[in-house]
């Protein structure tokens, strides 16, 4: 195997120190005592899912599983020099998704229990979000939520949507889909570009959160175009490579890199590329407001840093303060369209090329 070693600036400022990393074996860095594990995971090579290119990008970021600690391994993002797509290379293989997601996720277990006050106030926002994307929805609409973990967004739309509407999720942790079926939701265990779905079927699909996470994003947008009626939308929402954060925290502690979950990721070029090369029209792009790779990217400097525990719990998901803060500076960056989320809506069109 070809092993390539880059010279990366990590962290907050070209001031600190370098890491030679090799791209075919994450060297180990430095611990904390409660790292899970001291095995390395099974890696392997990815490319750009939307030039299908490895053979020149550049490296911009090095780091580790700060949130969940579930290998010693340290990972690298790379940038595709033709198009601007940040991908994880090498990434774990596909048998150890068990591993670098834990039964402690928070995506498996969002619940008041857990979460508290960020829950009632993230229930609060994402109702009204929601609710925007389903405007003009017919009363028998279909409804998938693909990657919906433990169903959050479905729970919102069958509470406060029409009662008419068929509401259906789609994910590959059997621990996902159990928590959403607990709810009563009708969700289907598996990769939706191998499930057996009736096509031209739905009039809005979802995916929140996700298409940073699959392997595969074309072979999942075109699945979703499939299943999609002529007209049908698609919305998505993903982390934003145009941000301020990822300018300020690309080095290493970017909370958006999610080391070593999130494999591909997108700003205003290339989720448009990524979009026509399936075949969608792009409705709407804009950024949105969020808190989370702000929180993230702190945290991950201070745990880097050697912090003390408690001033590194003050910057999670289950910090109300931290996060209002941050969601107010955001709203600002927002209007400037600099955003910390993609917001894309996406539409199969009515007629084809060909017909």
């Amino acid at each position: 195997m070809r092993v390539l070693k880059e010279q990366v600036d990590v962290g907050f400022g070209a001031s600190l120190p370098h890491r030679t990393v090799t791209r075919d074996a994450p060297q180990y860095g430095s611990r904390p005592a409660d790292v899970a594990t001291s095995d390395t995971l099974r890696l392997e090579h990815s490319r750009c899912c939307i030039c299908d290119d490895a053979e020149d990008p550049e490296p911009i970021g090095v780091g580790r599983d700060f949130e969940y600690r579930t290998s010693r391994d340290e990972f690298l993002a790379m940038r595709c020099r033709r198009c601007g797509l940040v991908y994880l290379d090498p990434r774990p293989a596909a048998s150890e998704l068990a591993r670098i997601y834990p039964p402690t996720y928070h995506a498996f277990d969002f619940t008041p229990a857990q979460f508290g006050f960020v829950y009632k106030v993230r229930r609060r926002l994402e109702a009204r979000r929601v609710l925007s994307w389903c405007e003009n929805l017919p009363d028998d609409a279909r409804i998938i939520d693909v990657g919906c973990g433990d169903g959050f967004h479905l729970r919102l739309l069958g509470k406060f949507g029409r009662p008419t509407w068929r509401l259906e999720g789609v994910d590959s942790s059997e621990r996902a889909v159990r928590a959403a079926t607990s709810h009563g939701l009708e969700v289907h265990q598996g990769v939706v570009e191998e499930l057996d779905l009736p096509s031209s079927s739905y009039d809005l699909a979802l995916l929140l959160m996700t298409v940073e996470h699959v392997g595969n994003p074309p072979a999942v947008l075109a699945a979703i175009l499939r299943l999609l009626k002529p007209g049908g939308r698609l919305i998505v929402v993903t982390d934003n490579t145009d941000s301020l954060d990822f300018s300020l925290f690309a080095g290493s502690y970017w909370g958006g890199y999610h080391f070593p979950r999130h494999w591909n990721l997108f700003n205003r070029k290339t989720l448009p590329l990524l979009a026509g090369n399936i075949g969608f029209e792009v409705e709407t792009l804009t950024t949105a407001v969020s808190p989370v790779n702000w929180v993230y990217s702190i945290r991950n400097l201070l745990d880097d840093a050697g912090a003390p525990s408690w001033i590194i719990s003050r910057f999670s998901l289950r910090s109300p303060v931290a996060l209002a803060a941050f969601t107010l500076f955001d709203m600002l960056l927002n209007i400037c369209g600099r955003g910390a989320l993609l917001h894309a809506i996406l539409r199969r069109p009515k007629r084809t090329a060909d017909e």
